[in-house]
């Protein structure tokens, strides 16, 4: 349902749409409030934690890690100065877009104070081609002509080549129908039938399949047409993003887990969840193991705990293996769905801390092609408060290299090297510099979104009453993706719970669910 215009919409665009929440009793009876678990703390799980828990439900969640936020999560890490600062797994853009998860994070920021605008998002090939969103117009059309006629990467005979009709298709993206078109297709295979320039798609579209940290010969095309029209052509909010201004953990989850304790939540950390079974009396016990915390309070050894309602909101090999463990959740049809999710190739971020500044022109965030194994280069001392003092302080900088979708064998010490070398191509100022310290990490735990897989995906509903999934492989039926995925996911699966109780949900807000132009969308349903 479209938001009135005496709506407060989420952004700029008139045209986002409002999904309205079931009505329902404001807050459960303390009394009788239904008792649910969430497993999995990170943005799928918070969002799910805390929308429940705002409703008077009584929630457990649960963590296996020591610290929350999931793929988002920092802890501290002791340099070779004796300075403690906090390492995470990387970079991570907070497009205007993401409209459900700015709504959590408003939660504990109503003005969003502690994310900050980059001024730019530059894309740059090796062969010496730059391209940049911040002239680009937001508003589709004008945002992809904008594109076009301000990028180096597109010349006149590479647009003579191409074949219009091939990419219709991306002119009117609908969920589900963009997945019976287009999930047979892989990204590249797409790419190669509308004869993009070789050199726009690596600036524009492997931009965005590379995001999903997968090879666009094996990341299926409805996907990158999803991210496509989410960013670029359904959405006027611009492919501008903002960062946190400091680490994830003081910036984000600190004060959201703040919140979940005065709201009653029990959030137990450093507690994995062993096994979640149902009765035939509808009741699920929650089986966890290890030496957790509860706020302040340790618990050590195995405890069984009774509820009402569970959300799963792990990642893919997490939620593989719980369901594998758990032989009483869903049906053999969910359960063989399950235990086919696939996991994205490896990746690493290699943060630097350098004797010297970079030259003060350089972007917060750059997107590089062409530099090997090298994805994008973030100057973390130029926007993340942290990063900023210590380099303050020492007169150096720190610099984040990430390479996506590498070989499942890749030798570390290699990547690692290669990354350096290309970041002294990309920045020839740092082949000077000292490596004063530097933090690597290795992780391969991103869900792959592969040609054909999109029936394989889990939904938020699942054949247990009382089991929901979230997670930012969940198949949503809404046009988000990535971060936004978990969170709107999180709030859908709290929802459907609440429904269940007759307890009031929430209001989410997406992108446009359809192509903008009905002129453009109806050239598109001929092409198909």
């Amino acid at each position: 349902m479209i938001g009135s215009p005496r709506t407060p919409r989420p952004g700029r665009d008139r045209r986002a749409r409002r999904l309205r929440a079931t009505p329902g009793r404001a807050r459960a009876q303390s009394a009788t409030a239904p008792r649910a678990a969430v497993v999995g703390g990170g943005i799928a799980g918070l969002t799910a934690a805390t929308a429940l828990a705002e409703r008077g439900v009584r929630v457990t969640l649960y963590e296996r890690d020591t610290r929350l936020g999931g793929r988002l999560a920092g802890w501290p890490t002791r340099l070779t100065d004796g300075t403690t600062v906090t390492m995470s797994r990387g970079f991570h853009a907070f497009f205007r877009q993401y409209y459900n998860l700015r709504a959590l994070l408003r939660r504990t920021d109503p003005t969003l104070s502690r994310l900050t605008a980059l001024p730019d998002y530059p894309l740059r090939h090796s062969a010496g081609r730059e391209d940049s969103f911040r002239k680009v117009p937001r508003t589709p059309p004008l945002s992809a002509l904008g594109f076009v006629a301000l990028s180096e990467s597109f010349g006149v005979r590479d647009l003579a080549r191409i074949r219009p009709r091939a990419a219709l298709p991306l002119l009117d993206v609908r969920v589900p129908e963009i997945y019976d078109r287009l999930d047979h297709t892989s990204a590249h295979d797409f790419l190669e039938a509308v004869r993009f320039p070789a050199a726009a798609r690596h600036l524009a579209f492997e931009v965005f399949s590379r995001s999903f940290f997968a090879d666009p010969r094996h990341l299926s095309a409805a996907e990158m047409a999803l991210m496509f029209h989410i960013y670029f052509l359904g959405s006027a909010e611009g492919l501008l993003f903002d960062v946190p201004t400091e680490p994830f953990p003081q910036a984000l989850w600190d004060p959201l887990a703040h919140r979940l304790d005065g709201l009653g939540a029990q959030v137990r950390t450093g507690e994995p969840v062993d096994e979640v079974h149902v009765s035939d009396q509808g009741a699920f016990t929650v089986t966890a193991a290890g030496t957790g915390t509860t706020g302040t309070t340790e618990t050590t050894g195995t405890t069984r705990s009774t509820y009402d309602a569970v959300v799963l909101a792990l990642d893919p090999s997490g939620l593989r293996a719980l369901v594998a463990r758990s032989g009483s959740l869903g049906d053999a049809a969910w359960r063989d769905r399950a235990a086919r999710l696939r996991t994205a190739p490896p990746f690493l971020v290699s943060r630097l801390w350098l004797d010297r500044p970079v030259r003060a022109d350089r972007p917060g965030f750059l997107g590089t092609s062409g530099y090997g194994p090298l994805d994008n280069v973030s100057v973390l001392s130029a926007w993340e408060g942290e990063a900023a003092r210590w380099a303050a302080r020492t007169g150096g900088s720190v610099l984040e290299l990430h390479a996506y979708a590498l070989p499942a064998k890749s030798e570390h010490r290699q990547i690692q090297d290669e990354l350096l070398g290309a970041l002294h191509r990309v920045y020839p100022e740092t082949a000077a510099a000292r490596v004063l310290d530097a933090r690597h990490e290795w992780r391969a735990d991103c869900p792959l979104f592969p040609v054909g897989g999109y029936l394989d995906r889990p939904a938020v509903r699942t054949p247990t009453d009382g089991l929901v999934v979230a997670g930012d492989t969940v198949r949503t039926g809404l046009p988000v993706a990535l971060m936004e995925r978990a969170a709107t996911s999180g709030f859908l699966a709290a929802n459907t719970l609440l429904a269940r109780w007759g307890l009031k949900g929430h209001d989410l807000w997406t992108v446009p669910s359809r192509g903008r132009s009905a002129a453009l969308r109806w050239a598109a349903e001929r092409a198909g």
